[in-house]
């Protein structure tokens, strides 16, 4: 039987859609600027909902197009309100100049978004291209195993941003979690209202008494720093992320980490995965540690700023790991994931594990227990020598012929 983790926690049955629009109603932002689109458009329309019933006191701002809602957006964080959108694969993509002027000027938006494909061909289904493609835009981005996740990253990203002056972003897996009902504890409004806290912006355009320049130019004589401060903001956003996931966990009874270990310490092969496959794969690694096999799994929460320093030392003595990337970066080399967890350990002057790159999903094509279980097996293979790893790319489940 599932109970309550928080002694005033209550369960109820929603969708990661329905979730991460409660937890907009609880944090009640001063503004909510959305353009809908499959499969994010419930998380705006559920918000409107709240507006139109005076259920929260937000400004809702129905916009014409994605780019629209992340410039109204911009507009309202700048002038002191706390502001927050939604959207998903081609509406991020529409948004993509405006990511990088929400994050230069340091505004801490938070965005609700729905991981789905991006075109072409048209698909409206599951896969991370669209938040991997935003990958360097200066956004945290915090992913979502499940619903319980999902609700709980919105509620922490709001004071993440607010402290290190970033926009931040959460993510579901389109339709996996976005619109698959699951349990969920939801916290008293009260408590979660408690936990965020006001919003006192340090200096905003409409502080008459206090007035500043915002966006202005900036050629050679500055950028160059102001783009540093920014790259350095996102380095020590970890130490804040942390910080947020202990007063969580004390506030709440749940612990969030930069990523979860999951029966790693012992392990000799392992996968490194982000979002809803880890549930899938936490299945296979306890099927696979009933037969005696020493598999774990490594589970990225954050990927904006990417844990470099900490994911070395829980993979540095893993015998084969396998990275899973739901996004091809299409580069010739490799997939994001990928390269990022290599690239860590080959600054850190770890060569021991053998690493192999997969990448799966693409559009919502399925991934079930007996691929992942292959993967393993392979694995194993190569932690015992008797089979070298790959030096291509790997695609699961898909026909190449």
């Amino acid at each position: 039987m599932i109970k309550p983790v928080f002694a005033k926690g209550k369960l109820v049955a929603k969708t990661g859609n329905e979730v991460m629009a409660e937890a907009m109603r609880q944090i009640e932002p001063d503004v909510v600027a959305a353009y809908p689109i499959t499969p994010a458009t419930e998380i705006v329309q559920i918000f409107s909902q709240f507006v139109a019933d005076g259920v929260v006191k937000s400004e809702f701002v129905a916009v014409e197009s994605e780019h629209s809602a992340m410039s109204a957006s911009i507009a309202a964080s700048a002038a002191g309100a706390r502001a927050m959108t939604g959207t998903s694969s081609q509406g991020l993509s529409l948004m993509w100049e405006m990511l990088y002027i929400a994050s230069g000027l340091r505004l801490p938006i938070i965005m609700a978004e729905v991981n789905r494909a991006i075109s072409a061909p048209i698909n409206i289904h599951g896969d991370q291209s669209d938040t991997m493609g935003a990958r360097d835009a200066g956004w945290i981005q915090i992913y979502s195993e499940n619903s319980q996740e999902a609700y709980d990253n919105m509620i922490q990203a709001v004071r993440i941003a607010e402290k290190v002056k970033l926009p931040t972003l959460v993510t579901t897996d389109g339709f996996i979690i976005s619109h698959c009902m699951e349990v969920v504890e939801i916290y008293p409004d009260e408590d979660v209202k408690k936990f965020v806290g006001e919003y006192k912006p340090e200096r905003y355009l409409l502080d008459v008494k206090k007035p500043y320049t915002l966006g202005s130019i900036d050629l050679q004589d500055y950028y160059f720093e102001h783009r540093y401060q920014l790259a350095d903001a996102m380095r020590n956003a970890k130490g804040v992320i942390l910080d947020v996931a202990k007063d969580f966990e004390k506030t709440f009874g749940r612990k969030y980490d930069l990523y979860e270990k999951y029966k790693l310490d012992d392990a000799e092969i392992a996968i490194v995965v982000i979002g809803s496959t880890a549930g899938t794969s936490k299945v296979v690694v306890d099927e696979l540690r009933a037969k005696g096999v020493k598999a774990g799994l490594l589970k990225i929460r954050v990927f904006r700023p990417f844990p470099t320093q900490e994911i070395v030392k829980d993979l540095a003595n893993i015998k084969a790991i396998a990275v899973f990337d739901r996004a091809d970066s299409c580069s010739g080399a490799f997939a994001p994931l990928y390269s990022d967890v290599v690239a860590s350990l080959y600054a850190a002057g770890v060569t021991s594990p053998k690493i192999v790159n997969y990448v799966y999903g693409l559009g919502g094509r399925e991934i079930n227990t007996e691929h992942i279980a292959q993967v393993y097996d392979t694995l194993g293979k190569i932690a015992a020598g008797k089979e070298k790893p790959s030096t291509d790319v790997q695609y699961i489940n898909v026909r190449i012929k």
